[in-house]
């Protein structure tokens, strides 16, 4: 069975479930998934039913919700498409990475399972998107980067950009005015006392820029010396 042959409801559902549990491992509950898509708790209570119902979720009462088999395979199937055609925005169509994300949310509902394949094979299989997110292979096997949330990381750091969250695309286009970009060589530094703040240095740049919590958090990095705490 297609992932095209589910409603565009119960793909958004179940790539809601598996992108939540991506880079966290938060327990993820209807609650949690209502405030990620801004559906009320009623509506998203009565989606994990019925895909509980039809074998794409697991749920018991009072328990988290987590992905069947088959629930994980079209999960996937849809992160693919997204990321692929994100993807090709920005490498064919001059979109920039800020612009994306809407487009591809729209467009991922409406291609065949053959343009996304073309779109792959045109790509020369690319295995991350703009954002620095792996694309899942097209038999479901994801490489995830071995990377930490900038706020994790210990000052005195030099780190790479692994992955960025596209979140927020104002936070985006700011990354990217400062040079923070996938890739990027960072230099980490203690910001100003009492600030929750890092000063960050961008290699080939003199001036380093101040980013506090939220902007921390939006980047994944690796190569620092993680600490335990966690800022978010």
């Amino acid at each position: 069975m297609s992932v095209t042959q589910l409603s565009a409801s119960a793909q958004n559902y179940l790539k809601t479930v598996w992108t939540l549990t991506e880079w966290s491992d938060a327990p993820v509950t209807a609650t949690v998934i209502a405030e990620r898509t801004g559906f009320t708790l009623s509506s998203v209570s009565d989606a994990v039913r019925r895909l509980t119902e039809q074998g794409f979720i697991d749920h018991a009462p009072y328990a988290s919700i987590a992905l069947t088999a088959t629930g994980r395979a079209h999960a996937v199937a849809m992160v693919r498409r997204h990321r692929l055609i994100e993807s090709f925005l920005v490498s064919v169509l001059g979109y920039t990475w800020d612009q994306v994300h809407d487009e591809a949310e729209n467009l991922e509902h409406a291609v065949s399972d053959f343009m996304v394949e073309r779109m792959d094979a045109f790509l020369e299989h690319p295995t991350r998107d703009p954002h620095g997110d792996p694309i899942p292979s097209a038999d479901g096997v994801v490489m995830m980067p071995d990377a930490v949330q900038l706020s994790r990381v210990a000052p005195g750091s030099t780190v790479v950009v692994e992955r960025i969250s596209d979140g927020d695309p104002a936070l985006l286009k700011y990354f990217e005015e400062c040079g923070i970009v996938v890739d990027a060589r960072l230099s980490i530094a203690a910001g100003e006392p009492y600030s929750d703040a890092l000063s960050v240095s961008v290699a080939a740049q003199t001036s380093p820029v101040s980013l506090g919590r939220a902007a921390s958090a939006a980047l994944y990095v690796s190569g620092g010396t993680v600490i335990d705490a966690v800022v978010l």
